[in-house]
């Protein structure tokens, strides 16, 4: 029986992050009552709140009042008193995991992870069938530029997903189709090593009901390709999508598309960088395993904007501008340092913020490589996430690794709040400033122009 059978009304603890409301938007949608709430007012919950939903700012046991079922996210304790609540007063709770399995009950479900780049990739999935008359629901981890929402349901069997690998929950999906955009070490604190990691992605490859499709660029992947029935992409000959003729501007990214050799046809973007030109191909590739042509989707993808918090223009301030984006592992840093370059400015100023103790632990040598693309790095203390501090660890260490190669163009400004102020006296005319993290670095375009 499905979780949702017999239910009116769904109440959603956290329901201000970017999984839980867009869950909660397809809920809404899907003609659900839906009440929530969570710590801190924001955008996300006042568009909730106009869509029908009724959002509470704090926890309260009183709150979950006529809900016959209480949804959380991963960051809420069990000892929240909503959820105390629930289980006092006999009402079920689910994770979001749980959840979104429920709502993909009868989908066509296509499935995308990977360690980065299934943000980008889920969009433009759903976003190119939306435009394209399909009316696909989409499930994604961010709010999307051009629909400000990132939840939807659709009247179609289609259902997009990004698939969390975090904490191996995605292994709960039943898709028909599974993309993989690349396989690097994260989330080892659950994991434990990169092999269990990678058996994840494996399993979750093994579990599509058609080919899955695989970047061979990874050589993770690339292996796995070799291993089962697939649809690869990427630049190599070998590639059942393969990518040619790549044209890079300030004004965004152009190719020519082959399957099998035979030529599919161009494709121009509006985003910058190699690895959104991955992230399109993955696309194509995913829509094409449903019948639909590249011809279909082709005007849709050339206008994609992004999404939230992915190489998103914030401000210009004089004549430079402030770029955020969520990168906080090397291989996103150096794309998006590589795609800022896209952009012609003089200098590319990255300012990074460490994310999670454990990480900076794991790979501070490696983040602080990925930061010498730039011309300026400045690097601050890391960025908690819940997590408790580490004797010894801190964004000095990444700081470090970056001087080596940066020499006096690398500083470290241990204090948050001293940051904006640091910044601004380096930034010159004509520069591009890249705010660097999964923290709250996000709010640094703000804090400049407040110190402006």
């Amino acid at each position: 029986m499905s979780l949702l059978e017999h239910v009116d009304q769904v109440h959603v603890v956290g329901i201000g992050g970017a999984g839980m409301s867009a869950l909660a938007s397809l809920l809404l949608e899907a003609g659900y009552r839906v009440t929530g709430s969570d710590l801190k007012e924001s955008a996300v919950m006042e568009r909730l709140r106009l869509l029908g939903a009724d959002v509470f700012l704090g926890h309260d046991g009183a709150h979950i009042q006529g809900a016959q079922l209480v949804a959380y996210s991963s960051a809420i304790a069990p000892t929240n008193v909503e959820l105390v609540a629930s289980r006092s007063h006999g009402v079920p709770t689910v994770s979001r995991a749980e959840l979104l399995v429920a709502l993909t009950d009868g989908r066509e479900v296509i499935a995308i992870s990977g360690t980065h780049g299934k943000t980008t990739t889920t969009s433009m999935i759903g976003l190119s069938l939306a435009q394209a008359g399909y009316n696909p629901s989409y499930v994604i981890g961010a709010e999307l530029n051009e629909a400000g929402a990132s939840g939807h349901y659709g009247a179609s069997e289609l259902m997009v997903v990004e698939a969390d690998e975090s904490d191996g929950t995605f292994l709960k999906l039943k898709p028909a189709l599974s993309v993989l955009t690349n396989v690097e070490p994260d989330h080892l604190d659950f994991y434990g090593d990169f092999d269990h990691l990678q058996q994840a992605f494996a399993q979750f490859a093994l579990g599509s009901r058609l080919p899955p499709v695989l970047c061979i660029e990874d050589p993770f992947l690339a292996r796995l390709a070799t291993q089962m029935e697939c649809r690869s992409y990427g630049f190599s000959e070998s590639a059942m999508f393969q990518i040619k003729n790549v044209s890079m501007s300030p004004m965004g990214s152009g190719f020519e598309l082959f399957e099998h050799r035979k030529r599919l046809g161009s494709v121009e973007l509006s985003v910058l960088g190699l690895h959104n030109i991955l992230n399109a191909t993955a696309a194509i590739a995913a829509i094409g395993a449903f019948g639909v042509s590249l011809d279909e989707i082709a005007p849709s993808l050339s206008r994609y904007l992004g999404v939230a918090r992915r190489f998103q223009h914030r401000r210009i301030l004089d004549s430079v501008r402030i770029i955020d984006d969520y990168a906080h592992l090397p291989s996103e840093l150096v794309s998006t340092i590589a795609a800022a370059r896209q952009l012609g400015a003089r200098r590319v100023v990255a300012v990074f913020q460490p994310h999670r103790y454990s990480r900076t632990l794991a790979i501070a040598e490696e983040l602080g490589e990925a930061l010498t693309g730039a011309d300026v790095a400045i690097i601050t203390d890391v960025y908690a996430a819940g997590e408790e501090p580490i004797p010894g660890v801190s964004g000095e260490a990444v700081y470090a690794a970056a001087r080596r190669v940066l020499g006096d163009r690398a500083y470290y400004c241990a204090s948050r709040h001293e940051l904006a102020q640091m910044v601004r006296a380096l930034l010159e005319d004509d520069d591009v400033c890249l705010t660097l993290g999964a923290g709250d670095i996000t709010m640094l375009d703000t804090e400049l122009a407040d110190a402006w």
